[in-house]
């Protein structure tokens, strides 16, 4: 049958997609000269990021004492021309673009935040070493730092958070959640960009571990492979709308130990020092020092 046939089909069909009603809500109309965000600018910033905090280990592997600060150096200026990049182009999405405004105006906006940004990679680096010591320490496994930076889909997956929650801390938009996002694709750990995380914090093996938005996690917390850090049902507004931005999600303090598979929902808190045992299910406040497991 010739494809000539089908003209008919493929001629309703565009216009089906091309009525207005069906992309309502799913049509980026974009302006001319504005940039578009990059998967493949944004997983550079990712390898680079995690080369100047991890030098040696990710990057050029022929870095040593002498060629460090170039090598540094050079990575630096190249994160700081793509960040400026990607956040001009979440801005250019996003609505803090006000009505009118020049390019090069949101550009010097976005070259701040890329810079800002920067100046937190001393603090980011100090606070990951935390957690790659967590890690070495947590298990019997682990033969080195360097094992644990190397292979451990934990270092990775918390390294993309901290970038990306001190990119949300700088009100950059759509940027944090892609890049965690990115890590949820490598490693199947999910963590929202808007949790807060102390140090010394690691997940073991990781996988189908979820930390929600507004989790709150205190100083040398360990998760297992499989715990949900979610939400109960959403309260919903007059409109049946679900309300966004409230608190919703666990509050983990200091020295907590959650085991695999187990499932805390809602704002709940568990208390300092408490145990969490596998397949549990938690919807209610754990006292400090408590020990969750399942009935026999």
């Amino acid at each position: 049958m010739s494809p000539l046939n089908f003209t008919h089909i493929l001629t309703q069909a565009v216009d089906e997609l091309s009525a207005p009603q069906s992309y309502e809500g799913l049509f980026l109309r974009h302006i001319e000269g504005d940039p578009l965000p990059s998967g493949r600018d944004l997983r550079r910033i990712v390898e680079q990021t995690r080369a100047i905090l991890f030098p040696g280990y990710f990057g050029h592997s022929t870095v040593n004492s002498r060629t460090l600060p170039y090598h540094i150096g050079v990575n630096i200026e190249q994160l700081f021309e793509l960040l400026t990049e990607q956040v001009l182009a979440a801005l250019c999405l996003s609505d803090e673009r006000r009505e009118g405004e020049e390019l090069e105006a949101l550009r010097q906006t976005a070259a701040e935040r890329a810079a800002r940004l920067v100046s937190t990679l001393p603090r980011l680096r100090r606070v990951l070493a935390t957690d790659v010591e967590a890690a070495y320490n947590g298990d019997p496994a682990a033969r080195s730092f360097g094992e644990v930076i190397s292979c451990y889909p934990a270092i990775r997956a918390i390294c993309n958070y901290r970038l990306a929650h001190e990119l949300l801390l700088l009100d950059v938009p759509l940027v944090p959640r892609i890049i965690t996002e990115m890590a949820h694709s490598e490693t199947g750990i999910d963590i929202h960009p808007g949790a807060q995380i102390g140090d010394y914090f690691t997940i073991d093996h990781g996988t189908g571990v979820v930390i929600g938005e507004t989790c709150v996690i205190g100083r040398n917390v360990k998760l297992y492979q499989g715990v949900t850090l979610g939400a109960k049902s959403f309260p919903l507004d007059k409109d049946g709308n679900p309300i966004k931005g409230i608190p919703r999600h666990p509050i983990l303090e200091d020295d907590v130990i959650v085991y695999s598979n187990a499932t805390i929902l809602g704002r709940v808190t568990v208390g300092r020092g408490a145990v969490v045992g596998g397949n549990v299910w938690v919807t209610e406040d754990v006292p400090a020092g408590a020990r969750i497991v399942q009935r026999k």
